[in-house]
């Protein structure tokens, strides 16, 4: 309409219409360049291109939508999956305020992984972490306690619950029958062992479940891309494996402190302490390597059934050794939850029925051994990484 009455304002004269029209035409030409391109508006991208693969991929609030929004993580992180540079200031102002040349300066290059100039990362007050990253190894931590915590009916208290049932079913069932084990009732005898069985079965459950939930939904890059090593990431993981034993030990035990006839107060807190972390530990370590390994849930609880179960059940809890057939007994002398149980039982009940120094040193072997397997294979990105 515009356009029209500026074309029949010329009084007739088609050059001065032509002259009108062509330049109306330029005008909304640089109207729709300045609304496409972004130049005028201070010449600061908003956002980034996201590839529609993360989007797939990855859920809307998930860490890698915001590593792949913003325009610094692409300079920040681009250098390293590991914990070496985070939260850099540069001296450059990247604000809305500075000039296009001058912010450019930082944002040269083909790609956007360029690397910041070296005279940027020498600037004082760039933040460069050398050693651990102190904050993330705490974030993780606290994610997988979390985690747990959230439905601690279902991972703290139903484990508790099941696990005195053994207890209860022992107890009820053979009465005063049972003679005396270790010097002691066979209640007292049981309990510590069915509270360091369900420790370790529950540290499994939660380092097994850590990954492996992540492979399924595609928020495996949640664990892989922050600025954590792989022993950061480790450690983490197995931290919270250990946290959520720790409470289901301190469940069981509530739980059976209420059971009359069983005397389940420790007298050898060492013992109780150092295998209970031991035991621990290493179930953490191999849920971990079951969470790469695996690709479904049928997988984790096959090992759960067929590795876990049997070792556990075959180690020493209802029975001592020494009344088992030689075979039995070479057995049960191979089989690291024995090991754990029998030292903390040892901190309950001041007996054990193998050796409490072989113990503990079979158990720090197992747990370097298995530590450093995890720590290989996470590095390595097996079944992890494309």
């Amino acid at each position: 309409m515009i356009l029209r009455e500026a074309a029949g304002g010329g009084g007739g004269g088609g050059g001065g219409g032509d002259a009108t029209r062509a330049g109306a035409a330029l005008g909304v030409a640089a109207v729709v360049s300045l609304a496409f391109t972004g130049d005028g508006r201070d010449c600061s991208p908003r956002r980034w291109a996201l590839p529609i693969t993360a989007l797939r991929l990855t859920p809307p609030r998930s860490s890698a939508i915001w590593l792949a929004v913003n325009p610094f993580s692409h300079i920040v992180f681009s250098r390293s999956m590991r914990s070496s540079v985070q939260d850099m200031r540069f001296p450059y102002n990247l604000s809305a305020h500075a000039p296009c040349e001058r912010r450019a300066e930082c944002l040269t290059g083909n790609d956007m992984n360029t690397q910041p100039p070296k005279a940027i990362m020498n600037e004082p007050g760039v933040p460069v972490i050398r050693s651990i990253n102190w904050v993330g190894l705490k974030t993780l931590y606290i994610k997988e306690v979390r985690r747990f915590f959230k439905v601690q009916l279902q991972t703290i208290w139903g484990p508790a619950i099941s696990t005195a049932l053994f207890l209860v079913i022992f107890v009820v069932a053979l009465g005063n029958t049972r003679q005396e084990v270790l010097g002691r009732s066979f209640a007292d005898f049981v309990a510590p062992g069915l509270i360091i069985m369900g420790m370790m079965q529950n540290a499994f459950a939660n380092t097994s479940f850590s990954l492996l939930v992540g492979k399924i939904q595609g928020t495996i890059v949640d664990y892989l891309m922050p600025p954590l090593s792989t022993g950061e990431l480790l450690a983490a993981m197995v931290g919270g494996g250990v946290t959520r034993a720790v409470f289901v030990g301190l469940a069981i035990w509530l739980v059976m402190l209420f059971w009359p006839g069983v005397h389940i107060m420790p007298t050898q807190i060492w013992a109780v302490v150092v295998f209970g972390l031991l035991g621990s530990m290493m179930l953490s370590f191999m849920g971990v390597l079951t969470s790469i390994w695996a690709e479904k849930f049928d997988h984790a609880a096959a090992v759960t059934t067929f590795v876990v179960g049997p070792l556990a059940l075959l180690s020493g809890t209802f029975y001592t050794v020494d009344r088992l057939m030689p075979a039995f007994q070479t057995f049960s002398s191979m089989n690291p939850f024995h090991y754990a149980i029998s030292g903390f039982r040892y901190g309950f009940i001041g007996q054990a029925d193998s050796p409490v120094a072989t113990g503990v040193a079979v158990l720090v072997a197992i747990n370097i051994a298995l530590g450093l397997l995890a720590y290989f294979v996470l590095r390595s990105g097996w079944k992890l990484k494309a």
